[in-house]
């Protein structure tokens, strides 16, 4: 496995919980939007006196098309590469593998009326590529994100999400097709509960003015909670959506590879 180092340019804490690294991207890198890398650090081991490197999965929150590389990352205070990552600085390096991948790609889920993806806490990072490339606009008529989190700071990215139709980037790539609904399970907020919720009961149909989930016309990607992942696949299941992947194309597709 071939492995790049990659100097921070920029990072950003939303909360004790949560923040954002951008870093530079080695030209020869390529990935498809949706897709995640393994990334690390290097740290010095007394014991085997020779230099280690931690990896771990994070999925690319950049669209492919951009030449810097973003991660969205959560903060465990014991865990073997993020009790480090949240302490990095702009100038430090990181170590970023070249391998792409991932199931959340277009490629995997048949063309459509509406793409629904359906994300809680950091769940939402493969989404935030997505929702800024190409090809999911060329595949459906609506893109609709729903992101789910405890408390309203989690929204970090909420702000610019609301807005983005309107960005002057991105509006001639989502033209108008994307639509944002966030959700807060513990505080107060425009929308409450989870995200399983908001589409059993139909409310976020009726909050973005769109028709009823047909399972004919429309498709999903969920990324979140492992709880969540497998109650939501039951449920599309059960509605006779049928899991793509690489080589079969089908109406729903969901992260394995790690929990958001």
């Amino acid at each position: 496995m071939a492995i790049n180092k990659e100097r921070v340019l920029e990072v950003e804490h939303f909360t004790d919980r949560l923040f954002r690294i951008e870093t530079t991207r080695d030209k020869g890198l390529r990935f498809r939007d949706g897709e995640f890398l393994m990334i690390g650090l290097e740290h010095w081991s007394e014991k085997l006196q020779k230099n280690k490197s931690i990896m771990r999965a994070y999925s690319v929150t950049s669209p492919s098309h951009q030449e810097t590389l973003e991660f969205f990352s959560i903060k465990v205070q014991d865990g073997p590469l993020t009790s480090k990552l949240q302490h990095i600085k702009v100038g430090d390096v990181i170590l970023v593998n070249t391998k792409p991948v991932g199931t959340l790609v277009t490629t995997n889920v048949k063309s459509g009326r509406t793409l629904y993806m359906l994300a809680t806490g950091t769940g939402v990072a493969p989404f935030l590529a997505l929702i800024r490339g190409f090809d999911v606009y060329e595949n459906y008529d609506n893109v609709v994100l729903l992101h789910g989190v405890r408390e309203v700071k989690e929204l970090a990215f909420d702000e610019y999400l609301n807005n983005l139709n309107e960005d002057e980037i991105y509006k001639e790539i989502t033209q108008g097709k994307f639509k944002y609904y966030p959700t807060v399970t513990r505080e107060e907020f425009k929308h409450q509960g989870r995200v399983t919720d908001a589409m059993y009961s139909g409310k976020v149909q009726k909050v973005l003015g769109l028709e009823d989930f047909d399972k004919e016309k429309d498709r999903v990607m969920i990324c979140g909670s492992m709880e969540m992942n497998l109650e939501l696949k039951e449920y599309f299941e059960g509605l006779g959506l049928v899991e793509g992947t690489m080589k079969d194309p089908g109406e729903y597709v969901l992260e394995k590879a790690f929990v958001g």
